[in-house]
């Protein structure tokens, strides 16, 4: 029998790995998204983004109760602001940001929740996120928006439960 070549056993340990490397990552990413029901935000709406101030749910930016212990934040974000720029909410809520942007893309990020969306004019963004512990959960925008980016921020307070 005739023994492989030097150079055979090099391709071989070149193009394995090349092979399953691309092949693991990709059965990671089907598990997590569908085994772990992981998912991407999707579009949950249009609006005219010139039409904020007369469109429903966004002429009223706010917090508003839905249910015990289910509230809906309605965030509009503009140029380096969030209107509304802060949330009360009392400990153990679920919030449901519903979001849009009226000029440029920007982004609404959570840290401690766990929370990333995109923002972009016209169309609106849905994500939820459970707050179980009191304290300050800061928010800001992750995608740069111009020369003041970095002023825009808020935060969402949770209150201890009366």
């Amino acid at each position: 029998m005739r023994r492989p070549s030097t150079v055979y056993l090099y391709e071989l340990a070149w193009i394995l790995p090349s092979i399953a490397i691309p092949v693991g990552m990709l059965a990671a990413l089907i598990v997590t998204a569908f085994g772990a029901g992981i998912h991407v935000p999707g579009d949950a709406g249009r609006v005219d983004p010139t039409q904020l101030a007369a469109t429903a749910p966004f002429d009223q930016p706010g917090v508003v109760e839905v249910g015990p212990g289910r509230y809906e934040a309605r965030m509009v974000a503009g140029i380096w602001s969030f209107a509304p720029n802060e949330i009360r909410v009392p400990a153990g809520s679920t919030v449901t940001f519903v979001a849009t942007s009226r000029d440029v893309v920007h982004g609404l990020f959570i840290p401690r929740a766990n929370l990333n969306v995109m923002l972009l004019p016209g169309q609106v963004s849905r994500v939820t996120a459970r707050f179980p512990q009191p304290g300050e959960y800061p928010f800001l925008c992750h995608e740069y928006c111009g020369i003041a980016h970095h002023t825009m921020w808020g935060k969402v307070v949770v209150e201890p439960r009366s």
